[in-house]
This record gives structure tokens, sequence and C-alpha cells, in this order.
């Protein structure tokens, strides 16, 4: 059954759209198209508003968007697969791949830029290639790039801070070109869109007339009404900010991501790999974001969400997921104010709770005759309390503060053995914890990995 047929996620996703109604009516914002995945199943997708003014057309879950900077995600997918494969390690200087690389360097004593400094934005090269385009909508080709890149300067030393860089993830769609010994797009198109059936995503810039490509508009000026934003072609960034997709092909990018496994067919990636791209490999002070390996990293209200956001003239785009829970939003608009982050963030707020209430597991019901584990239990080190919480069976310190924030919880896992869930690091997390009986059928005393506790009769 589809979770969209439940009541409590078929009311959050008719919230969430009033809500986005409402606020796309009071900001006078042209179209919008959204989706919510758990797990391999799109949820829910729909279209708000219009993908083109005049003549008037809805945008729908189909809807062609210009996604800018989420290509970043597929350049650094294609980039992990060459790793895995052989042809490159992460670790290698930008040079051993592309002799023609070079920039100045004003930092005597700053690393050798590498693959992963691209990836992770902290190879403290300048935002941008050497042109004007963001401003005047002239992108110059791959060979531009190339003739001007030493003339241009590094800005700061290398992993000093993270820096974005969109001429970073440009030499990074050249490392695909050279390693694979095959044109950029023409490597994503065979190895990343076509074996996961995005068959509406384009590297290529499609023609301004194209039939479904939403028109993408200008901010809202006071007195001012909104035109068309330029139509552009990114032509040597490409591999930072060109591609052109839909919500329901972009959903199956997300999903993705939730997937385990080893590498093949539709799996383009292994699931340690799309595990490593998901983790910090730069934080900030703060700790509060970072970047993982193309994937921008935040830390909100006790979750850690991965993603990426995409600004071209016209278009606001944003693919969020949440990995713990295997969800995930895309929103797409056509405008230069679209704040595709607010529909994103609410989708989190009301409809995620509704999805993880239905899907939730039941908890493991303690075994029969579990009350013969029951009991204190002590060694050297520390004390411990084995009862059930919440119909779970659990193993406590009670003497802690609150000792519910390092409990474990204790699986089923063969005769008078479990395995030991907990989130506490220094434990003994995913460990047998065995309670050997005596001839009485006692616990005389219960194994946690290589260690032990003996029961006492109080504390």
């Amino acid at each position: 059954m589809s979770l969209l047929a439940d009541p409590g996620v078929r009311s959050a996703v008719d919230l969430l759209s009033a809500w986005i109604e409402a606020q796309m009516a009071y900001a006078d914002q042209p179209g919008l198209s959204i989706g919510i995945v758990h797990d391999q199943e799109l949820v829910w997708a729909a279209g708000f508003g219009r993908a083109r003014l005049e003549p008037d057309r809805p945008a729908t879950p189909d809807t062609l968007y210009r996604i800018a900077s989420i290509t970043k995600l597929f350049t650094s997918t294609a980039v992990l697969q060459l790793r895995d494969a052989g042809r490159l390690q992460l670790d290698d200087p930008i040079a051993r791949h592309l002799p023609w690389f070079s920039i100045g360097q004003p930092h005597a004593d700053a690393p050798v830029i590498t693959i992963r400094h691209l990836l992770t934005h902290t190879a403290g090269l300048p935002r941008e290639a050497g042109f004007p385009y963001w401003t005047d909508g002239d992108f110059p080709t791959v060979e531009k790039v190339r003739e001007r890149l030493p003339q241009q300067r590094a800005a700061l030393p290398t992993e000093t801070e993270w820096k974005y860089s969109n001429l970073g993830l440009t030499l990074a769609g050249e490392v695909v070109a050279a390693v694979s010994g095959r044109p950029y797009a023409e490597y994503v198109v065979q190895h990343v869109l076509e074996p996961l059936g995005m068959k509406r995503t384009f590297v290529a810039t499609p023609a301004a007339d194209h039939p479904d490509l939403a028109v993408g508009y200008t901010r809202r000026l006071p007195g001012s009404p909104r035109t068309p934003a330029p139509h552009t072609d990114g032509r040597g960034i490409t591999a930072a900010a060109n591609m052109t997709t839909c919500v329901s092909d972009l959903a199956r990018f997300a999903m993705l991501q939730f997937r385990g496994g080893a590498a093949g067919g539709a799996q383009i990636l292994k699931a340690s790999t799309l595990r490593e791209m998901h983790r910090p490999h730069w934080v900030e002070p703060d700790w509060a974001a970072g970047w993982g390996l193309g994937f921008r990293i935040l830390r909100q209200n006790g979750k850690t969400y991965v993603g990426h956001g995409g600004a071209l003239r016209g278009y606001r785009t944003q693919v969020q997921l949440c990995p713990a829970e295997r969800i995930g939003v895309v929103v797409l608009t056509n405008a230069d104010d679209g704040n595709p982050l607010q529909y994103t963030d609410k989708a989190f707020h009301w409809v995620a709770p509704a999805i993880l209430k239905v899907v939730a597991p039941a908890p493991d019901a303690p075994p029969g005759g579990w009350e013969r584990y029951a009991g204190r239990y002590r060694n050297s080190w520390g004390d411990a309390q084995v009862l059930v919480v919440d119909g779970r069976l659990a193993m406590l310190d009670p003497s802690q503060p609150d000792p519910m924030l390092t409990v474990s919880w204790l699986h089923p896992a063969g005769e008078h053995t479990f395995r030991l869930e907990t989130r506490n690091g220094f434990g003994a997390n995913g460990e047998p914890v065995v309670f050997e009986l005596d001839t009485d059928g006692r616990v005389r005393r219960v194994k946690i990995g290589e260690n032990f506790l003996t029961p006492i009769p109080r504390w």
C-alpha cells in the first residue's frame, strides 16, 4: 500500500499543499514542483502554479527545470565511480590527471590541491573561472577556462577554510573526462543517468523553447512585473552548474542515496561509497554544517541532512535528504526568488514525521522467560540493570542522572543471547550479550563482548 494512503500522511501532505499554494499566491511566485521520497518510493509529487506564464502552462512533477549547482552531485558521483574502479584516488593531485592545471599560488606552504579538495570546496580556489558569466550571461568554453586559469590566483591556502568554488567542480568534471577518456557529458549520461532511468535529465542545455522546460523568471521588484530571465548555456562550467531535470527524475537520484548493496545496474555506487559521500569531510567551526564529498551537510534539530541547492538565472532548486530516516525532498522553482529551502524545511517538519510513524518497525518484544535475565549486575567498572522499558528489554545504569541517554537495547539473537544496540559510541554497540546460566537456571554472569558482569541482590 502506498504511504500516501495512510490518513496521517495524507493529512500532512494536504497541509503542506495548502501552505505552498498560499505562500506562492502571496509572493506571486510563478511555478514550483515538489516530490517527497521515502526509501524507494516516491510518496507524493505535485506541481503548483505555472511553468510558463504566457501562454499559460501548469507546473507538474515532469516539468523540466535548470538545476544549476545540483549538477555538482552528479559530477561528484562520477568521480567516486572512477575512484571505486581504481582509476583515480581522491588524494591524487589534480595535476596528475590534468597536466595543464596551473594557477597562481601566493601561499608558499599551502598543500598541493587534490581531487578531495575540489569535492569538499577546501582547495582555496577562486569561486569562478576567470570570466564574469554570472553578470553578463556569457559562459566561456572549457578551452577558455583552461587558457585563463594560469592568470588566476588561489584565494586561500588549501585546507584552511571551505570556500565554495564553481571553478573547483569544473576541474572535477575535467578530471572525469581525462580519466574516463570520454567527454564529461557522455560519461554522465552513460554511467549515471541511463542506469538510474533518468530519461528526462539532460547534461547539455535544452533549447529555450523546449516544450517541457519551465521558463525562468526574474525576482519580484517593487513596481516591476516579473520578466523571463535570460536563457544561458553553461558551456565550460557544465560540470558545476548546467544540468536540467524534473522532480520525477531527481527522485530516482534521491532513492539511490538510500539503497544498499554492491555496485551494479541501477546501483551505480556501492552503499559504502554513498555513506562516504554523506559523511562530513570538512566541518565548520560551529559544528552545525560542513561538506561531504559533493554534498552539503547540515545539522538541524538534532538531525543530519545532506543535499545541494542550485541557483541559475530564473531558477532556484534544492534536493535535501535525511539518510537516517531515508526521506528526501526535491523542490524546483522557476523564479530568482523561489526560495526552495523554505518548502523542503516544511516538508521535513510536517510530512516526514507522519511517514516515520507509519514505517516505524514494531519493537522487539521481550522473549518469553525474560524475567530470568532481569536484575542488577556489577563489575569493577560500574553497575547495570536489566529490565523492560517501553515494551523492550533494556540494560542501563540507574545510578546515572539520566540513564536513558546511554541505554542499551537487547535484541534476541539466540538462546540466552542478544545483540546490543546503543547510541553510546563508547559502548559495545552491535556486540553479543550472553546470559550464562547455572545448573538451576539462574544467571551466574552476563558476558558483553569479551567482558562480563555478575548479578548482585541489591545496590
